[in-house]
Formats: structure tokens, sequence, C-alpha cells
């Protein structure tokens, strides 16, 4: 199954706290790119890692060329065209940058949108920046919208402060672009809150093509007293193995869920440990997980199967 998203990458804090060094990734196929990445260090304010730690919020760059990104020749070889960095803060401390590469092709359609909430009316949100592929026309409609609190996928991730899955938008009457959505062939969306200061919030949302999902499968979990346990999933394809999976609790700082949990920071497994979950259950290979955190607090975790 090709999925939208090409390459993930947690970069985080080295020792000094000054720099921003490689933590892990997930590539592919794409070994030379792997190669070029894993040396890298990024400063503050510098590549696109860099960039978001200094903004402080999820930043799109969707063109490679003339711009501050730092690995271009590599990326242009491996054809990757667009990055988005997501940066996890506790208060006003980084704890790491997760950055998506995606590439330009005809087969890939989908979509990654940065919404804020807008400074002269702060109770709607607009699209601060988004990476399209080849939907034009969802693009521009999307950038023209102002999405009340409480309304789509965007206005309900900032009113609940929690993650938003929802499943065949086009026919979700909470969806405010299901009619243009569904002529673009979308059919998931994913929301994720980022609340960095009571006056602004962001929300990154993904939204997926049937044809080139964002992951085979994305899960939210949610603390309960001293269980972690599994709100929502969703894969293209009904997988009995990942609904065992979501069916089992996980205790703090017990396998990579629980260790997202433990210490606030993102994670990349190549494959999901047999000693957590169930041997059987390495057929749903790697994954990357993200905390969501409001206060220093974990809300949720997000989990992208791939």
């Amino acid at each position: 199954m090709k999925t939208f998203i090409k390459v993930t990458e947690i970069w985080i804090p080295d020792k000094g706290r000054t720099q921003l060094e490689f933590g892990s990734g997930l590539y592919g196929a794409l070994t030379d790119f792997k190669n070029a990445s894993e040396q890298q260090h990024f400063a503050y304010d510098e590549g696109l890692p860099g960039k978001a730690w200094a903004a402080g919020h999820p930043i799109v760059l969707t063109r490679f060329e003339h711009s501050y990104f730092k690995r271009t020749t590599a990326a242009q070889k491996a054809g990757l065209t667009c990055g988005i960095a997501l940066p996890i803060f506790s208060g006003d401390f980084l704890l790491a940058v997760v950055v998506f590469l995606c590439g330009d092709d005809e087969e890939h359609a989908g979509a990654i949108e940065v919404w804020c909430n807008d400074p002269a009316n702060r109770q709607s949100l607009q699209v601060l920046d988004g990476y399209y592929g080849t939907l034009e026309h969802f693009e521009n409609i999307s950038k023209q919208i102002n999405m009340p609190k409480g309304q789509g996928i965007p206005g309900l991730a900032w009113a609940t402060g929690m993650p938003v899955l929802m499943e065949d938008i086009s026919k979700v009457n909470e969806f405010s672009r299901s009619a243009d959505a569904q002529q673009a062939g979308i059919t998931t969306g994913l929301g994720i809150p980022i609340v960095n200061s009571d006056e602004q919030t962001y929300v990154m949302t993904f939204l997926s093509a049937k044809a080139t999902p964002i992951a085979k499968r994305i899960q939210i979990w949610i603390p309960e007293g001293k269980q972690l346990v599994c709100q929502q999933g969703y894969s293209k394809s009904s997988n009995d193995l990942a609904e065992i999976f979501e069916t089992i609790t996980v205790s703090k700082g017990v396998g990579a869920l629980g260790r997202v949990w433990l210490t606030g920071m993102p994670i990349i497994t190549g494959n999901l440990e047999a000693s957590e979950y169930k041997p059987e259950l390495d057929s749903l290979s790697s994954m990357l997980a993200i905390p969501v955190i409001e206060q220093g607090r974990l809300k949720a975790i997000v989990t992208f199967l791939f």
C-alpha cells in the first residue's frame, strides 16, 4: 500500500540542548536520503526542524529549492518535494521535532494543513499553510475558509483540546468541506491540537485519500487512571490483528507507547515489541507515536502505523 507520507523523522535536542540531532526515522527504500540525514545537526532557527523550534508551531515547506532546507540535493534524488515539521513542547522547552516528508506525483492525493486562530477573530481558525499535493481546487477552497471553534476537524480539535479522527468525511455533517473532500477523493481526516499559549492555538490536520492513505492505520490513545487505552482506530482495510492490539491496555513506561507517556517524547519503532503486545502483532511493523501535551500534561497519544 502506498502512503502519502514518504519519510518520517524525529529530531531531538543534543546534550547541550542547543542543537537538534537525529533521533530516529522511517525511510522505506530511501537509503541514500537516510544516510544523508543521520549525520545532520540543526541549530535553533536552522533548517526545517530548527525553524519549527524557533517558530514554536508547526510549519510547512512546500518547495525545497532556494529555501532554508539543508538536504535539498539528497531530497531531489529521493523524489521528496515538501516537508512539514511539528515541534513538541512542554511549556517553553522543546522536547522534539517530528518531520514528515512527502513527494509530488499524480498518484498521491491528500493534504496536511496547519490551522491557527486569527488574531483579529480569536473564535475562528484559518489555514496558515498546507501541503495539498495535486489537490489545487481543494487547496484554494480551504485557504478561503474561516473555521469556527467546534466546527470541522480543526474546530473540534481546538474546542476539545483532543485529537479528532473522522472516517468517511464526505458523509459527515461536522466536516464543513465534505462536498469538496468528496470531489477531491479525501475520505479520512485527523486533527491534532497544538496549544502553546492561552491566546494562540494551532491544529495540524491530515486528510487522507483511499488510494494513498496517510498511514495504514491511525489510532488515538488516552490515559485513563494508570493505563493507556485505545479510544479510536481507523484503517483502510479491517485488520483483525490491529483490532486485537487496540483491546490491550498499556502501563506507563512499558513498551513504546508506555515510554511516550513516561517521557513525553515521540517514538518511532521499527517493529512493535512482542514483549509489549503479542508476537503475532509484529506484522503491524513500523509505528510513529506523537504525544499531545497541554500545560505539561499528556492528554493523548496519536499513533501512525506504516
